[in-house]
């Protein structure tokens, strides 16, 4: 499969893990970039010397391009940028602020940059930052989402429409007649997150991955947008949440409620109780853990026979 996404990356296969907080170290990038596609490690949880140790053994366990997710918010980020170009990273890709801020060094040293956004308005501004692609997440995607609810469906043409660079696509795709959609709908590739939790080389908590795959549709929701809106599994501390809202909360009292390390303690540490446990809509399909590449292949292989199908007699119109 060749694209603008594939040409760019040097990948075999449009198919971008998601650089999720928590549960995606060297071990799942390594694996997904084994299998053909980009591999990204979820750099937003880590010191700087524990980013440094991912690196290197995801450089030791594949020979092939894998990522860095850089939040821009994240409080050493420079700390982060230098270990990005020490170990010559190949791709990084930036989210939550100013793609600005340090696309043109990371660039200055090869390094290709993709920014993650949420609307056609920040798609513009990171390509007029001069970004090398973007990702257009919709509203269904997990974890920490735009303000506007747009989406992947609605989201993704618009996009497509709007920017000249190469574009990814993001929430709510899981399977190969999922990436089939995106792609028809203007999309290079896209950017799978939830189902690559369920997988034993994530990094996510058992208990966590057991949730996932017992959960349905219905199960998650966005909420606490006065803060930074996020999309969560519904457990006792989301039931906590619900409730401060019902007693009229203040953005203070939803922040003193939520507190520190929520995510750590849901997702990382398996607390089904207290933690906070992010994950997208697309969790509802997701039914069995099973390995990144077994993920990969099937997600192909539903892809291709999803584009015989659309080509067969069945979707023939006169």
């Amino acid at each position: 499969m060749k694209n603008r996404i594939t040409h760019l990356f040097n990948i075999k296969y449009p198919i971008i893990q998601a650089g999720m907080i928590w549960c995606s170290g060297w071990e799942l990038a390594a694996a997904v970039s084994n299998a053909g596609g980009l591999g990204i490690i979820g750099s937003g949880s880590m010191y700087p010397e524990i980013l440094d140790q991912h690196i290197q053994k995801c450089k030791a366990a594949t020979d092939k391009p894998f990522a860095v997710n850089l939040p821009m918010l994240y409080p050493d980020i420079d700390k982060h940028i230098e270990t990005i170009i020490k170990y010559q990273v190949p791709i990084v890709f930036t989210s939550a602020g100013n793609p600005k801020t340090w696309t043109k060094k990371l660039q200055e040293h090869g390094i290709v940059v993709v920014h993650v956004v949420s609307s056609v308005k920040f798609a513009l501004k990171a390509q007029e930052a001069g970004v090398d692609a973007v990702v257009a997440e919709g509203f269904e995607a997990g974890g920490h989402n735009g303000r506007d609810e747009t989406t992947t469906f609605c989201l993704i043409p618009m996009v497509a429409e709007a920017i000249d660079i190469p574009l990814i696509a993001a929430g709510g795709i899981g399977t190969g007649k999922g990436m089939l959609a995106a792609l028809n709908l203007g999309a290079d590739a896209v950017q799978i997150g939830s189902r690559f939790v369920a997988t034993p080389e994530s990094s996510a908590h058992t208990n966590f991955k057991q949730c996932v795959i017992e959960s349905n549709e219905g199960d998650t929701l966005l909420t606490l947008k006065e803060l930074t809106p996020v999309r969560l599994l519904k457990n006792p501390f989301f039931d906590q949440v619900q409730e401060a809202y019902q007693n009229d909360a203040t953005v203070e009292e939803l922040t003193a409620l939520l507190g520190r390390g929520r995510a750590k303690k849901g997702m990382f540490e398996g607390d089904l109780i207290e933690g906070e446990l992010e994950i997208g809509q697309v969790a509802g399909l997701i039914k069995e853990i099973k390995p990144a590449a077994d993920i990969v292949s099937e997600i192909i292989t539903e892809y291709k026979e999803a584009i015989a199908l659309q080509t067969s007699e069945k979707f023939t119109f006169e």
